[in-house]
């Protein structure tokens, strides 16, 4: 699939995930994962970044997408959003390791690993991100983020509140945005 095409297919990806769409946006994230670490690895090229880095900066990135999806214009195509996230959390990595950030991404060209690598690395991404919350707080986000359960569900096997669920949820996305914003200070 060529870049214009692949643009408009996450384009309606995310306008779907923002209308409610959870399979869309499981896919959305599925298919920016590679890109993105391929964008990273391209980008860090030459300067000595370790590769468990550039994992942290492809979480860093997609947690951002995550956060600030409600910003993106749905006029305007994702793909230069997206990449224009991933350069600056590059940059801000760079800046943390007292290095001058200029980082090049090319939109032409993306790297594609092979799937079983690839679910791999999306398993220990999860677990990683995940491990930083309390037991409750991790099925939660596990559940209604990652597999694509309603609140109601979550809820009623929990013996808890739909809106204590989603209350829970939106603190424990809040407290992993928090840890990555103070990560970087």
């Amino acid at each position: 699939m060529d870049r214009k095409a692949r643009d408009a297919e996450w384009t309606s990806l995310m306008r779907s995930a923002i209308a409610g769409d959870q399979g869309a946006y499981r896919r959305l994230l599925s298919e920016l994962s590679p890109v993105l670490r391929g964008v990273a690895r391209r980008g860090f090229a030459g300067v000595g970044v370790p590769r468990e880095d550039v994992e942290d900066v492809v979480q860093d990135a997609l947690l951002a997408i995550h956060l600030k999806r409600h910003t993106w214009d749905q006029t305007m195509p994702l793909g230069p959003w997206v990449m224009a996230i991933v350069r600056n959390k590059m940059i801000d990595d760079l800046r943390r390791r007292g290095r001058r950030p200029e980082v090049p991404v090319d939109l032409n060209e993306f790297e594609f690993e092979g799937e079983d690598q690839q679910a791999s690395i999306d398993a220990h991404d999860v677990e990683r991100v995940l491990g930083r919350l309390s037991g409750k707080n991790r099925d939660i986000v596990q559940s209604i983020s990652i597999d694509g359960q309603s609140a109601r569900d979550v809820a009623q096997r929990l013996g808890m509140s739909e809106v204590a669920v989603r209350v829970a949820l939106h603190r424990s996305l809040k407290a992993l945005a928090d840890t990555y914003q103070e990560k970087k200070l």
